[in-house]
């Protein structure tokens, strides 16, 4: 599969995922706006928990990720990733670190 490939599947699911959060989070955020009661519905049954904490802990392999590749290979504003991976969340900010990455890796190749 050739990058640009890569790139648009990447970048749809990022849209994608965007979208289902809007759509799933958006009514209910509308009559209450509770931020810490949205974040504590992620933790509501066991199961929840899980992925919560499989979300969590993904943020905090990207925030090393990007930590290690920032002052390795001097790549650039991986923060934003990191901001993104909060809000709208880790998916969004994976796949554009994963962007970011790739143009940076060009121009030092």
């Amino acid at each position: 599969m050739n990058w640009n490939l890569t790139k648009w599947i990447l970048l749809s699911i990022a849209t994608l995922f965007t979208i289902s959060l809007a759509y799933l989070v958006t009514p209910p955020l509308s009559e209450n706006f509770d931020l810490v009661g949205a974040f504590g519905g992620g933790f509501a049954n066991p199961f929840s928990s899980g992925y919560a904490l499989d979300v969590i802990y993904t943020w905090c392999a990207l925030a090393i990720w990007v930590s290690y590749e920032a002052k390795v290979k001097g790549i650039k504003n991986g923060w934003i990733s990191l901001v993104l991976g909060v809000v709208p969340g880790v998916a969004v900010g994976l796949v554009f670190y994963i962007i970011l990455r790739e143009k940076q890796m060009d121009k030092i190749r």
